[in-house]
C-alpha cells in the first residue's frame, strides 16, 4: 500500500516501539492516530510529531477497558475517519517466577496484550470490512513462540496474540483485509527495566526503529501481496 495520506492508529505510541513506528510511518505522509494511557505522554509525542509537520491527533486510551477503546476509535472516525492500519502495540510484563507471580499482574498483563488488542481490532474492524480493506499489524514476540523462565504471564499472552492473529487473518482476508504479526526480539526500550527485567548485551540488541522499519516494509508490499508472520531477532545476540 501506499502510506501517503493513510489513516494509522498505534497504540502504546509514547515510547519504545509504538513510538518509533507512529514516527515512521508519519515520515511516510501517514496521518496518526495515537494513544497511551498516560495523557500527557501522549501530548508530548503529538508536540513532537507535528513539530516534524506530521498530521497527528492522539489521546489517552486504556486498552483493556472496553469504555476507552470505544471512546478512543470514535474519537478517530471525528478526526480523521476510519484507519488504513491499525498497530496494536500496546503492552505490558510482569516478570516472576509463577509461583511468585501475583493474581493481579498475571491479569493485568492478560488484560493489556490479550484482550486490547481483540478490543481494539474489534472497535475498527466494521469500519475496515465496509471499505473492503485494511491493515492490521499486531507486535507479538519471540516469546510468543519460545518458553521464557520467569515471563509465563507475558509469554502466554503472545502466544495468545499469535493464535488471535491466525484466527483473525483466516475470518477476514476474504474482505481485502491484512492480518500482519511481528515477532521481535529483544529490543533495546524501557519496557524491561519498567517490567523488573534484565536485558544483557543491550548494544547488540535490536532498537526499536528495526521494528518500525519492518512494520513500513510489510506495509510497503502490493496489495496483493501479505507477509501474516515475521520474526525479527539481533543477528548477534
Amino acid at each position: 500500500m501506499n502510506l501517503r495520506d493513510a489513516t494509522c492508529v498505534v497504540t502504546g505510541a509514547t515510547e519504545g516501539i509504538g513510538r518509533a513506528v507512529a514516527r515512521a510511518l508519519g515520515t511516510e505522509g501517514g496521518k496518526l492516530a495515537i494513544c497511551a494511557r498516560n495523557a500527557a505522554r501522549v501530548d508530548s509525542v503529538l508536540a513532537d510529531l507535528r513539530g516534524d509537520g506530521v498530521t497527528a491527533i492522539g489521546r489517552a486510551c486504556d486498552v483493556s477497558n472496553e469504555a476507552s477503546v470505544d471512546a478512543f476509535a470514535r474519537f478517530v472516525r471525528e478526526e480523521l475517519g476510519s484507519p488504513d492500519v491499525l498497530v496494536n502495540n500496546a503492552g505490558i510484563a510482569h516478570f516472576a517466577a509463577v509461583d511468585e507471580m501475583s493474581t493481579a499482574e498475571f491479569d493485568a498483563t492478560m488484560a493489556v496484550n490479550v484482550r486490547g488488542v481483540f478490543l481494539m481490532t474489534r472497535a475498527f474492524l466494521p469500519d475496515m470490512k465496509q471499505r473492503g480493506r485494511g491493515h492490521i499489524v499486531n507486535i507479538a514476540s519471540l516469546a510468543g513462540r519460545n518458553p521464557v523462565p520467569g515471563a509465563a504471564a507475558y509469554s502466554a499472552s503472545k502466544h495468545a496474540v499469535l493464535g488471535f492473529s491466525k484466527s483473525l487473518f483466516a475470518e477476514v482476508r476474504k474482505h481485502g483485509i491484512r492480518v500482519i504479526t511481528i515477532c521481535p526480539g529483544s529490543v533495546v526500550t524501557p519496557f524491561f527495566e519498567k517490567s523488573g527485567g534484565n536485558l544483557e548485551s543491550p548494544e547488540r540488541k535490536l532498537q526499536p526503529d528495526d521494528i518500525a522499519e519492518t512494520v513500513v516494509a510489510t506495509l510497503s508490499l502490493p496489495d496483493r501481496a501479505l507477509i501474516s508472520e515475521l520474526d525479527i531477532r539481533p543477528t548477534n545476540p
